[in-house]
């Protein structure tokens, strides 16, 4: 078996990234896979509270990378049916405490085992994120239709293809039809515009998506979720089924007034 490990990642915090690796590895999981999720937010870790697993917590990532346990040990089955595991960032320690080739070689072992190798990404663009991509094959970025969000998005698109990650793919996040309606949120052609890269997925402001984290449970669970619903697309499409995207009905108009503030002249836009 050769896995595919894919980092999901932001720049900015607080879009909704370890929301998205959780549900999309659990969405993967649903499909019949066999996927492990890696928090390595060393520090800062919640990939763990999102999937209602921090009470089973014993080793940690850095456990692992140090040989303080083997790898098994430090995977924590998924509490649904599926073929489904995290392996949890340590919470006492910093980003610093790994290297880039052991998060490399770690995901490298896990491919031979697993389907999907997801790795959810600190926010920023520091020694972390440093980390998480280079163990990646491919990258997908969270964002939302903000400008800071698509700002931070567009330099981590660069870095990405800088390092040889070409390709990534985009969620829009927290979409909500009714201020796209109004012309006062960027719909999805405004933000592939502005980033020229592709998007797999859009995913509507949902309250459902707050109460799911909070008890702990994806989601994806709720079927009747616009969100949940959302995700399980995403990762349809992730797993290489050509299915469209949600229909949010877009509004014209509003990139050409975001697009100045974004810094942008309307030249053909490149991240070479």
């Amino acid at each position: 078996m050769t896995g595919r490990t894919i980092v999901i990642t932001s720049g900015k915090g607080g879009v909704g990234k370890t929301t998205a690796t959780a549900n999309i590895g659990t969405g993967l999981a649903m499909r019949g896979h066999k996927v492990i999720v890696i928090d390595t937010d060393i520090g800062l870790r919640n990939l763990d509270v999102i999937m209602g697993l921090e009470n089973r917590i014993v080793y940690d990532l850095v456990n692992v990378i140090e040989g303080k346990c083997k790898m098994n040990q430090a995977m924590i089955r998924d509490k649904h049916d599926y073929e489904l595991y995290l392996i949890p960032a340590a919470q006492t320690r910093d980003k610093n405490s790994i290297e880039p080739e052991q998060l490399r070689d770690l995901c490298a072992e896990l491919e031979k085992e697993f389907d999907y190798v997801l790795i959810d990404c600190p926010a920023g663009i520091e020694q972390g994120f440093k980390n998480a991509i280079a163990a990646a094959q491919e990258a997908i970025i969270v964002t939302t239709p903000e400008v800071s969000a698509i700002r931070d998005a567009d330099r981590v698109i660069g870095l990405l293809e800088s390092s040889g990650l070409h390709r990534p793919r985009l969620i829009i996040n927290r979409i909500s039809p009714e201020m796209v309606k109004r012309g006062d949120m960027m719909d999805q052609k405004d933000v592939e515009n502005l980033l020229a890269v592709e998007v797999i997925g859009l995913v509507p402001a949902d309250e459902n998506t707050v109460v799911a984290a909070n008890r702990g449970i994806p989601v994806v669970h709720d079927r009747k979720s616009a969100s949940g619903g959302a995700f399980l697309r995403i990762a349809a499409r992730v797993d290489g089924e050509d299915i469209p995207l949600m229909d949010l009905e877009p509004k014209s108009g509003i990139f050409s007034k975001f697009r100045g503030l974004v810094g942008m002249n309307g030249r053909a836009y490149s991240h070479a």
